[in-house]
């Protein structure tokens, strides 16, 4: 419960225990810190350097940056939740050894630099390759040549011990030793000149300037002193500094120029994903539609269906010639009123099954007929006889038309007789109306309506005969068709004739 309370006390979060030895924190905060003040820092340790030098101005954050991270490992080894962004890892190393602070003692004789040496030989006496090393100010308190040079060495024998070392200097020597050694890494606290305050940041990869010069002038100290000083000073060790500075400042602006194209990028695939969406919702939409038109025809040829069901009864129970006649027209009327358009190429294509020898197709794309030479092959194509050529076509870019008389054979010789013909309107009905229908392809719930509305039109024409193009195929469509035909009342006989080459594909009406 503690845990809990403590976590939520400091925005905490669960870091990631890191099985290789690396410090990954991102916007890592200082617990003692107020939250609201706080600046977070990012910094790693173990991945591409083992040996952090922070430099920079006192007061910049170089301390509250070595307390963070020995806090933040601490806590994290503890099981406590770290005030950190998520997905930052720890290690869990054996010890944690810190020098942070000035513990000169008059009783025991010990200066700032020999309180700082007593620790340092513990640290480089105990510590392993898997432990985390703070040290404050290191080499400080006595001449600045042998301490940088001290400096240099102890840091030297914890790399070789393989310990990940964290520290701060103010020493040159230092940071040049840190810009010019593998496994080393210079770092450094912003500080701002103009409101002489610190901004807290810290800078990965250049190091910081105590910026001593500048915050004297700030603070009125002669000129001529700040000159003479700067005289005192190497200028190519300015110039260095300078130069980096330099380099990181643009890096920076590339930095910032690289997460504006990153933000870019995330924005333009945002777009891209929307886009997409708004097609598949589009296309989704579309076949709704499609579905809910398909699903309303169907309830209308239903509905039609049912009237003309109604109608056939009424018309067998019927005894009145007129009153049939009457409800007949309604029929061919509602069959009107539901007529569905089915010239969509989506009908293109003739079945196997229904190919038959010397039946008569129709090529859409020639526009034109064609004459079966040869049953489909392998690759379901079909030779095609149209007029003097022969050709090859797939049998789903075919459509069947009704067959000629002259690839029928059967009892088609006898001429029709036109003498029960009286008026014109039954001549005109007579001469538009075909002697043959094709339901090839058909199923026996579609071709039903089409053979009935043909068989009332050649019955109103005063035809003797017609006839059914249905195929041979599994023979349901033959069967079906018969079976209409036995209930049909102007049928007088039916039989099947020859198609193509002996196929019995045809039924042969006789009208009353």
């Amino acid at each position: 419960m503690q845990k809990q309370n403590i976590g939520i006390s400091i925005n905490g979060v669960e870091p990631i225990i890191d099985d290789e030895k690396y410090v990954d924190l991102i916007k890592a905060r200082h617990p003692l810190i107020d939250k609201n003040k706080v600046v977070p820092i990012n910094i790693n340790l173990g991945k591409d350097f083992s040996h952090l030098v922070i430099t920079g101005p006192n007061t910049g954050g170089k301390t509250v940056t070595l307390k963070t991270v020995g806090l933040l490992s601490a806590m994290a080894m503890a099981g406590l939740y770290i005030p950190a962004s998520e997905k930052s890892s720890i290690y869990v190393f054996d010890n944690i050894f810190a020098d942070i602070g000035d513990e000169q003692s008059i009783l025991e004789s010990l200066s700032t630099f020999s309180a700082h040496m007593v620790k340092i030989i513990n640290i480089v006496n105990s510590a392993t390759q898997n432990s985390l090393v703070l040290i404050d100010e290191i080499g400080s308190g006595t001449d600045p040549i042998e301490g940088a040079s001290l400096a240099i060495s102890i840091l030297d024998y914890l790399y070789k011990k393989q310990c990940l070392t964290l520290t701060t200097t103010h020493y040159t020597e230092i940071k040049n030793y840190a810009l010019t050694t593998d496994g080393y890494e210079n770092a450094s606290c912003e500080f701002d000149i103009e409101k002489l305050q610190p901004t807290y940041r810290l800078i990965i990869g250049v190091p910081g300037k105590s910026n001593a010069f500048a915050i004297s002038k700030k603070l009125g100290l002669n000129e001529d002193i700040l000159n003479n000083a700067k005289k005192l000073i190497d200028t190519t060790t300015v110039n260095i500094e300078d130069l980096l500075k330099s380099i990181y400042d643009d890096k920076l602006q590339i930095e910032k120029e690289k997460e504006k194209i990153l933000e870019n990028s995330k924005q333009i695939e945002e777009l891209k994903k929307n886009l997409e969406f708004d097609n598949t919702s589009l296309e989704e939409q579309k076949r709704e539609i499609i579905n809910k038109a398909k699903f309303e025809a169907k309830n209308i040829i239903l509905d039609a269906k049912e009237t003309a069901d109604t109608i056939i009864k009424e018309l067998n129970d019927s005894n009145s010639s007129k009153e049939a006649n009457k409800l007949r027209n309604d029929l061919n009327n509602k069959l009107k009123e539901t007529k569905i358009d089915t010239s969509s190429s989506d009908n293109i294509g003739i079945s196997k099954e229904d190919i038959i020898l010397g039946m008569s197709v129709y090529i859409p794309n020639l526009k034109q007929n064609g004459i079966v030479k040869s049953l489909p092959n392998k690759s379901n194509q079909v030779q095609l006889q149209i007029g003097n050529a022969k050709m090859n076509f797939n049998i789903n870019k075919l459509t069947s038309i009704p067959v000629n008389i002259e690839n029928c054979r059967g009892d088609f010789n006898r001429p029709y007789s036109n003498s029960k013909i009286n008026t014109n309107s039954f001549t005109n009905k007579s001469m538009t109306v075909s002697s043959e229908i094709n339901v090839i392809g058909l199923n026996v719930d579609e071709a039903i309506p089409l053979i009935d509305k043909y068989l009332d039109d050649c019955y109103i024409a005063n035809l003797p005969s017609c006839r059914i193009v249905h195929g041979k195929g599994t023979g349901a469509l033959r069967k079906g068709i018969h079976t209409f035909l036995k209930k049909y009342p102007h049928v007088k006989s039916y039989r099947l004739g020859t198609f193509g080459e002996g196929e019995m594909g045809v039924t042969i009406v006789e009208l009353k």
